[in-house]
């Protein structure tokens, strides 16, 4: 596939693992190319894209054939604080070693 974004390689890999896995599961549940594009409401050519990985193709649509699925949770899952070890690691880092009551003014 090109990189018409110049996404960086593992990125290409993951929406193209992510396309295969929506199409394993469009199968698995045997709906038709046809039938899915008219549930999640776009065209047969985006659920192509999507099932190639397109890196084009808009999160919107992605989400539309997940919710087809019953697979939209894990979609807001992406990027839950939960999973975002580093971002917790880096806001421990900041934080204050005593907290102090403000002053009252008189």
């Amino acid at each position: 596939m090109k990189n018409p974004v110049n996404l960086p390689i593992p990125a290409i890999r993951v929406l193209s693992k992510v396309g295969k896995d929506i199409s394993e599961a469009r199968r698995r549940r045997r709906i038709t190319i046809r039938l899915m594009a008219e549930r999640a409401g776009v065209s047969r050519a985006t659920i192509g894209k999507i099932e190639k990985g397109d890196p084009t193709t808009s999160i919107g649509g992605y989400a539309s054939v997940l919710f087809v699925l019953g697979m939209l949770d894990r979609l807001s899952d992406v990027v839950d604080v939960v999973h975002d070890l580093i971002g917790r690691q880096l806001e421990d880092e900041k934080l204050p070693e005593r907290v102090r009551v403000p002053k009252r003014r008189s």
